[in-house]
């Protein structure tokens, strides 16, 4: 039998029910619940309609650059031309290669927790999408990972860019930042996020867009936005 241990007994003393609280509320009681030794990611998930009245299920995938930042270090790979090696290791890209990167993506053996690619280089990434795909590493023009900008691509990615998609079921979600952000940055990630995503309704679809709100920790418990 599972038992709760004695931090989640006590963050779960600041659970509510049947009572509306304010977004700025639930987001200092969320920081406040994050209890554990490291900086805590403070996590939104939406549940959204899919159903359009013309076609099939909606699938939306896009990226946030959220104006504080993510909070989160991501390790950038960039795969370019050889004649623009140089300028991708200035632009403070984590890993740089052309023909060589590409011999160790073949190999499955790669650390990078995103990979950006220029467009000369697609046509030769394209035979790894087996291997880069469902790792979800693979550039994307939509995503931004697919630039000749080598410099801003890098610096979006390393300052907050967060890609998002939703599930079968219509649920998504993405980080906002840290338990070490101010609950105003917090907040202004938070509405930004909404109003990207907000944006991003086809016509296709009536009524409302976004069905549940939900904001939590990494080790915390979760709170419905504009619960009852």
């Amino acid at each position: 039998m599972k038992r709760n241990s004695k931090r989640y007994k006590e963050i779960l003393k600041f659970k509510v029910k049947d009572k509306k609280i304010e977004l700025k509320e639930i987001i200092e009681l969320v920081k406040k619940n994050s209890t554990t030794k490291f900086d805590e990611s403070i996590d939104v998930s939406l549940r959204i309609n899919l159903k359009q009245t013309k076609g099939g299920d909606l699938s939306l995938r896009t990226v946030v650059n959220l104006p504080n930042g993510s909070g989160k270090k991501s390790k950038v790979a960039v795969l370019c031309e050889a004649d623009k090696v140089d300028e991708a290791k200035k632009s403070g890209a984590d890993i740089v290669g052309s023909e060589d990167l590409l011999e160790k993506i073949s190999t499955g053996k790669f650390n990078f927790t995103k990979l950006i690619c220029t467009p000369g280089m697609m046509s030769k990434i394209g035979k790894h999408g087996k291997v880069l795909g469902p790792k979800g590493l693979m550039p994307n023009p939509k995503l931004g990972t697919v630039s000749n900008d080598i410099s801003k691509a890098v610096k979006d990615f390393k300052s907050g860019l967060v890609e998002i998609r939703n599930d079968k079921d219509g649920n998504l979600a993405s980080t906002i930042g840290r338990k070490s952000f101010s609950s105003e940055k917090l907040l202004e990630n938070f509405n930004h996020f909404i109003e990207t995503i907000k944006k991003e309704k086809p016509d296709t679809i009536k009524g409302e867009f976004i069905k549940n709100i939900f904001i939590t920790s990494t080790m915390g418990i979760s709170y419905k936005v504009g619960a009852k």
